[in-house]
């Protein structure tokens, strides 16, 4: 079992990256919004601020380098850019489903990275299945204390256990299980999606048990039904995940609907998220922090200075961007005439 799970690790790397693994028709939905450009900003450049708290932690920009990766000698790597670029430019960070370093924990160190980045906000991660099978407080106290982590992600992926084979399948009773989570670890637990999303009904029953903040995870980026149909080497599962390739509910959609709801919780947009000025939709429409994964992916399994140059573009969009919306600051965005639907 820990070798599967180690190979399925190795197997995902290697699919998001060589085949064509995202929704081939559902976009994210933040392409339906468009600033309204503010021909004289009445701003100089330089005064634009991108800085931001999330969970009590300061960022310089609202970026979260999404959770990937680990247990294998090429994610180590990619953990290890990761960080360092995250602690050089006061990102938050999040590390892949840390799963694999229960069952073996030989690969501890392909997720440690707290070393490297002692500063930045960092995420553990575990799968909420997982509480229904054998794991609990003690399994989520490991992973949180074996990262050194400010917080713990669980993610929620009942999608992608239809199309794994042998995948966790029973999600009877997880509220009850994530409130006993939520009320025993010492850190925020974060509820995450894997790319389809988070309706603002199941936000709100996740926020009432104790959940702190929500990352939508929305469609519109890489399907995770197609990744596991790639490695499936099943024809009905394979199948199933053609079937199931587009399903989900589009990034902007779960950002909106959730802010509606309730616009104190603290809210992670991802899925989909490609570009800075995205970025800037998403919190505009609500969210906190934007979360990247496949643009780092690419970047970080290519060089440390392919990874710094991704941020420094990100990081021109999003500035750019409240340039001409005449934004000084993030918060600027949320101004009710700056972005329009279309």
């Amino acid at each position: 079992m820990t070798q599967t799970t180690q190979t399925r690790k190795a197997d995902h790397i290697r699919i998001c990256l060589e085949d064509d693994v995202q929704f081939p028709q559902q976009t994210s939905g933040l392409e339906r919004y468009r600033f309204t450009h503010a021909t004289l900003p009445e701003l100089d450049y330089g005064e634009v601020e991108l800085g931001t708290t999330f969970l009590g932690k300061p960022l310089q920009a609202p970026i979260l380098i999404s959770s990937m990766t680990g247990g294998t000698e090429q994610a180590q790597q990619i953990n290890q850019r990761l960080a360092v670029a995250a602690q050089a430019n006061g990102l938050a960070m999040g590390v892949g489903s840390q799963r694999v370093a229960i069952e073996k924990p030989e690969v501890w160190p392909s997720f440690q990275v707290r070393s490297l980045a002692p500063d930045i906000l960092l995420f553990a991660n575990l799968g909420a299945v997982q509480l229904n099978y054998t794991y609990g407080i003690d399994q989520c106290r490991r992973v949180v204390e074996g990262l050194e982590a400010d917080a713990l992600i669980l993610h929620i992926n009942p999608l992608q256990e239809c199309i794994q084979p042998n995948g966790d399948r029973n999600f009877g009773g997880l509220l009850a299980k994530i409130a006993t989570i939520c009320q025993q670890l010492p850190v925020p637990v974060i509820a995450k999606e894997v790319g389809n999303g988070i309706s603002a009904r199941m936000a709100q029953q996740l926020r009432e048990v104790g959940v702190s903040a929500i990352d939508v995870a929305g469609a519109g980026g890489t399907s995770w039904a197609k990744v596991e149909a790639e490695r499936a080497g099943d024809p009905l599962l394979y199948r199933l995940g053609q079937t199931f390739a587009d399903w989900g509910i589009p990034t902007a959609e779960c950002v909106t609907s959730i802010h509606a709801l309730d616009p104190a919780i603290p809210l992670i947009a991802s899925g989909g998220m490609r570009n800075g000025l995205e970025a800037a939709k998403a919190i505009a429409l609500g969210a906190d922090v934007a979360g990247f994964a496949f643009p780092f992916l690419q970047a970080a399994t290519s060089s440390p200075e392919a990874v710094q140059a991704l941020i420094d573009v990100l990081r021109a969009e999003l500035t750019t961007t409240l340039f001409c919306t005449g934004c000084r600051t993030l918060q600027g965005l949320r101004q009710a005439h700056i972005l329009q639907k279309v």
